[in-house]
């Protein structure tokens, strides 16, 4: 393209512009006009409703966009006319409409010879529709080269080729939400005539008031705003409108150089009213003390901001059931020499404390036994059952009140006896079980954390303790105590589960422990052990739960996910082969936004589990979630080739369309959304005529008229696109070139080189499970079982994920195939390599006017 001409297909005057200078005459802008809320319309609409205020606006005093003439006296003349955001400006396809406004969408008003201020009061901007665009380019081109030359000057066909490309072109990066106005000042010359040009002034953007970029960014409403240092937390976002390719979720320190960005995709933007992502760790993780920054909706290509939100990062708690902050608990201070406990307690047993009146252990009555020399009981402690304490004889006592002391005096007695007689047995054989026996009405006392002494035996991984309690507790009426909670909703099942205490929750369950009791989450033993990702825990878990529980492997706890969900996060494929053997539903939709367990592992990009999901589990490749979204969805906005490979050689469907309006991301006002429909229509209803067989032209959102994205409008990268046509191969018949990536030099393998390398593996009876191995593509192996041709189709999903032939050339070296070497070798340095363009691409209002006009099927109407 010629450069030269492009400079000056700008300067609508011919002769030089005036230097700008302190003594020269010079144009400024007084009063910018007003950056948004200003709609564009349609001609179709009429004029617009009042002129394009100023930027100090207001109800009750208005102003409107205002140039003035600096160091200059005598005539002059303005002219305003729409410019593209861009720098340098570019001339723009809409126009300006108005009283002082000519066809060519330029509004000119005299100034001077005393008053030099010009102020544009009844400016409107008329809306081209995209289809129009480029022909208003062209005209608009047209006239300015002609305005260079002389009147009545004919262009020659090199230059209308010129101008066509230069118009195309400029047609493809046009943002038609976004103008600017360029303001020209021209002196009179010697004849009268305004033709010496000072040089121009470029005001401020201009945002169309329906466009999502016209809004101001606002937050209106967040569900958390604190979460761990580490990141990963999931918060819902209320905002205003917003683009879904073109918003960040910024967060950043003022006082320090930090800034990080929310992790989410396409998907994760309802409606361009809300955004659901994760926040980002932040930039020190052994942080002692909660941490406040700031975040921010920003704008990519705009760069503005919305009002920041405080946001509070806090140390990372990985100990949130709190079993290690209670294992690392002081014991209680130790007894002095068993005389009595701290602070004239009780003594060991029941026995007298330090202090007059000491009870027993349990509270017990009070009497004088004979004791040793060192105070301790000779042959028992004290009672159980608790009682007053009674001295010797006093007046006025009766013969009831001294029975009722014989009577309580012999129980105790008693009782020291046989605690007595359990001590010695003990000391004797080391078995704990028959003081544990006496004191088992005691195994429900709780700690200020609501814990028992099973709790507490858990925690702590006294497993001998543990059983000795449990077989205690078992064969005694206080058996409720098995299924005591502590004041995280707990059992002594849920705390083993934990712990990974794997023969302990055998015991336990044996022994009567409920496994459909649910936590402070609302989870049962299944979840937890389910989210340990624990395979023989979940094995004892379901195999010893009661048949009333069998319908806990399809509960949801009180976050909505059920057992498969907790399962995938932690890359569970034999947890997920269990539950479904025991009954769970692979395709039961968690219950805040309808994922199941194979959308969550798209989500999480885990191959391996999505895989063995779909061939061994048989979940539904198809299912959507709430809003929509098949798992091939979420793979396309990912960008991933190799998963997007894998749910449609498994049957998933191209087609399907999410909620997401098409056209509500790229239409600059309702209206908008109504023509952009009318021209769909349109334009579907020629592309029809033509018979399209080619599945792709069914993927083009400008040739359907579709109600939501399909997985190939979100798709991140060429490849993907390319995948989703049912492209194997680049399409070498596509006139248009682009650079190849480094990425795709190594790249040679198509549908014809593929047959060949399959006839010669089958020649030499090379096993494709071998070749699979040696290319690291064995996590999909039940895929290409199931194929009619193994070999071709692994062979087809190592291209399309991206796979290179030096890569291919040494695992067949590996394998001694010298046939296929020497064939990949052959082919290798004359393979025309087309583009496969691998930058990323958001999908969402991203395609360009120049891209229809590029295309055969369109352009040609």
């Amino acid at each position: 393209m010629d450069f030269e001409y492009l400079q000056e297909s700008f300067e609508v005057k011919p002769e030089p512009f005036e230097p700008e200078t302190v003594e020269g005459p010079y144009l400024q802008i007084m009063e910018e006009p007003k950056q948004r809320g200003f709609r564009f319309r349609y001609e179709c609409e009429g004029p617009s409703h009042g002129g394009l205020p100023g930027a100090t606006s207001e109800r009750n005093r208005r102003t409107y966009p205002t140039v003035e003439l600096v160091n200059y006296v005598g005539q002059a003349r303005i002219e305003v006319q729409l410019v593209t955001h861009t720098d340098p400006p570019r001339v723009h396809a809409h126009s300006l409409v108005g009283r002082h406004c000519n066809e060519n969408g330029i509004c000119t008003l005299d100034v001077g010879p005393t008053d030099l201020t010009a102020q544009f009061s009844n400016l409107g901007i008329l809306h081209v529709t995209k289809r129009g665009v480029f022909e208003v380019l062209s005209k608009r081109l047209r006239e300015e080269k002609r305005r260079m030359k002389e009147p009545g000057y004919k262009l020659s066909d090199g230059e209308q080729q010129v101008i066509l490309q230069e118009a195309k072109e400029l047609s493809k990066s046009m943002d038609l939400n976004i103008v600017r106005l360029k303001f020209t000042a021209y002196l009179q010359d010697s004849n009268g005539s305004f033709t010496r040009a000072l040089k121009p002034v470029v005001s401020n953007p201009i945002y169309d008031s329906k466009s999502p970029n016209a809004s101001n960014l606002k937050i209106s409403r967040m569900d958390k705003t604190s979460g761990s240092v580490l990141g990963g937390e999931e918060i819902f976002l209320l905002c205003d409108k917003v683009q879904k390719d073109d918003i960040d979720i910024r967060f950043y320190e003022e006082e320090e150089d930090w800034e990080a960005f929310g992790d989410f995709s396409p998907t994760d933007v309802h409606k361009q009213y809300a955004i659901v992502f994760k926040t980002p760790p932040y930039r020190c993780a052994d942080i002692t003390r909660p941490v406040t920054v700031f975040l921010q909706l920003k704008r990519k290509k705009g760069g503005d901001c919305s009002e920041p939100k405080q946001f509070t990062y806090i140390p990372n708690n990985q100990d949130k059931e709190e079993v290690q902050r209670k294992r690392m608990k002081a014991l209680p201070q130790p007894y002095d020499n068993w005389r009595g406990g701290p602070q004239g307690g009780a003594g060991a047993f029941g026995g007298p404390g330090s202090g007059t009146g000491g009870s027993g252990m349990g509270g017990g009555f009070q009497f004088n036994p004979p004791v040793d020399g060192s105070g301790f009981f000779v042959g028992g402690c004290g009672g159980f059952s608790g009682g007053a304490q009674m001295s010797g004889s006093t007046k006025n006592t009766t013969t009831q009140p001294n029975l009722i002391q014989n009577v309580l005096q012999n129980r105790a007695a008693l009782g020291a006896k046989v605690n007595a007689c359990a001590l010695l047995q003990y000391s004797c054989t080391g078995d704990v079980r028959p003081l544990l026996h006496l004191q088992r009405h005691l195994c429900g006392v709780q700690d200020e954390n609501g814990d028992t002494p099973l709790h507490l035996a858990i925690i702590h991984q006294q497993t001998v303790v543990a059983q000795q309690l449990i077989q205690a507790l078992s064969s005694s009426p206080q058996q409720k105590f098995i299924n005591k909670v502590n004041k995280f909703s707990q059992t002594p099942l849920h705390l083993a589960v934990i712990s990974k205490q794997t023969r302990l929750v055998e015991l336990l369950l044996r022994s009567g422990a409920d496994s459909s009791l649910l936590d402070h989450n609302g989870r049962t033993v299944i979840h937890l052990a389910a989210h340990t990702g624990d395979e023989s825990m979940l094995r004892v878990v379901l195999s010893l739960q009661g048949e009333d529980c069998s319908h806990l492997v399809n509960t949801a706890d009180f976050s909505g996910q059920y057992p498969v969900h907790l399962a995938v996060k932690k890359d569970g494929e034999h947890c997920l082969r269990l539950l479904v053997e025991a009954g769970a539903k692979i395709n039961m939709p968690e219950q805040k936004s309808g994922c199941t367990a194979l959308h969550l592992a798209v989500k999480d990009n885990l191959l391996k589990v999505a895989c063995n999901l779909i061939t061994e589990l048989k979940a539904d490749v198809n299912a959507c979630t709430y809003g929509g979204n098949s798992p091939l969805h979420f793979a396309a906005s990912q960008g991933s080739p190799p998963l997007c490979s894998m749910l449609i050689a498994a049957g998933a469907d191209k087609r399907i369309e999410n909620d997401e309006p098409l056209f509500l991301s790229s239409s600059s006002s309702d209206e908008d959304d109504e023509q952009e429909k009318n021209e769909t229509d349109d334009v579907v209803q020629q592309v029809h005529s033509l018979a399209i067989s080619s599945e792709r032209k069914l993927f083009n959102p400008r040739k359907r008229a579709a109600v939501g994205h399909t997985p190939f409008d979100l798709a991140r990268c060429q490849k993907v696109r390319d995948l989703l046509n049912g492209s194997k191969a680049p399409n070498h018949s596509s006139p248009k070139k682009t650079r190849i990536s480094p990425e795709e030099d190594n790249q040679g393998l198509d549908d014809e080189l593929i047959t060949k390398l399959c006839v010669i593996l089958t020649k030499d009876h090379v096993p494709w499970k071998d070749l699979a191995e040696k290319l690291g593509m064995l996590t999909l192996s039940h895929l290409y079982q199931q194929s009619t041709s193994p070999c071709q189709k692994l062979l087809e999903n190592y291209q399309v994920s991206g796979g290179a032939v030096d890569g291919l050339l040494e695992a067949l070296q590996s394998l001694g195939v010298s046939d296929g070497v020497r064939l990949l070798r052959d082919r290798q340095p004359t393979e025309d390599k087309h583009s496969t363009d691998g930058t990323e691409d958001s999908g969402f209002g991203s395609q360009s006017i120049g891209e229809e006009l590029t295309n055969p099927a369109v352009a040609n109407h």
